[in-house]
């Protein structure tokens, strides 16, 4: 690895933590701006009850005070007390959730990504053919329904009509739907991706020069043009991880899966302000190192491409 190349990783590395800190400070004062509190939903609270719980979670502190507290925390991975989940701390209900929307996430990243290439190479390969405006079609509907629509149609046909599946997240069975809902989508654009990327390389002159010497057909697919028609899938493969863990929010809500989506959508009920701080963050967060890593991978796969 040369210098260049260090040091384009150094900046985009400080770029990627300038950023998370402008997250986390726009975050927490957006969050204290808000009207009102989060104490305003407890029973009959008195404001001696609302003054001892501000002065037990730091709140009743200048907002600099509780700023740099906070980030002094988050550095740590501390997000603080739950406001509404006694005696249970953010951090504990992230890590919690998230090895749920992680497992769902990263079957559904999986899925997308090996039927996606494979459907873009085939229908590239039989361009213009009825196999290939098939494949067309259905792709370039799943891509334009965002995945809390394509769940609502799997959950009322697969589980209220005709009874297949469980409507909750609750068991393995109940899984399926919502991985096949975060599938979906992501997995059409690849498709997408792939077959115009392949058909772009196809006519390039060292595929020609293959076919005149007499190399086998599928051997100038798989190995000449799709080696090179993915580095367009790769670029997109960081975003769509980010993605599909973050977007799952509302398709766990949907199938009721205890995943990390549980804790935020209830958080924002309940203005639990550390909760929604703290999710909004590490999934901020895991968006901004997906991105980073593509920039590095995208550079290692193409080294043609310019660091500047």
């Amino acid at each position: 690895m040369n210098k260049k190349m260090l040091n384009y990783i150094l900046k985009r590395f400080l770029l990627a933590l300038f950023t998370i800190w402008i997250v986390i400070t726009i975050t927490f004062f957006i969050m204290h701006a808000v009207p009102g509190g989060p104490f305003l939903s407890e029973k009959a609270a008195s404001p001696e009850t609302t003054a001892a719980l501000q002065a037990k979670y730091g709140l009743d502190k200048p907002i600099l005070e509780q700023y740099f507290n906070y980030l002094s925390g988050v550095i740590k991975f501390d997000f603080g007390p739950s406001l509404k989940y006694k005696g249970i701390t953010v951090t504990e209900l992230i890590v919690t959730g998230f090895k749920t929307s992680a497992f769902i996430g990263g079957i559904a990243a999986l899925i997308a990504i090996l039927i996606g290439v494979f459907l873009g190479s085939i229908a590239a390969v039989n361009h213009k053919t009825k196999l290939d405006q098939a494949i067309m079609f259905f792709s370039t509907a799943f891509v334009a329904l965002p995945s809390f629509i394509t769940a609502s149609i799997l959950l009322l046909v697969f589980c209220v009509k005709l009874q297949w599946f469980p409507a909750n997240g609750l068991t393995t069975k109940g899984l399926i739907l919502p991985i096949i809902s975060l599938s979906l989508s992501p997995m059409s654009y690849i498709t997408r991706l792939t077959r115009s990327s392949t058909l772009d390389v196809m006519g390039q002159d060292y595929i020609r020069t293959a076919k005149a010497k007499g190399v086998n057909y599928w051997v100038i697919i798989f190995k000449h043009s799709l080696r090179n028609a993915l580095t367009p899938v790769i670029t997109y493969i960081g975003p769509m991880l980010a993605s599909v863990l973050t977007g799952s929010l509302v398709v766990e809500k949907i199938f009721t899966v205890a995943g990390i989506g549980k804790y935020f959508v209830s958080s924002i009920v309940n203005r639990d302000y550390m909760m929604i701080m703290g999710t909004t963050i590490f999934l901020t967060t895991i968006v901004i190192i997906m991105l980073f890593l593509t920039d590095i991978m995208y550079k290692i796969v193409n080294p043609r491409v310019d660091l500047e």
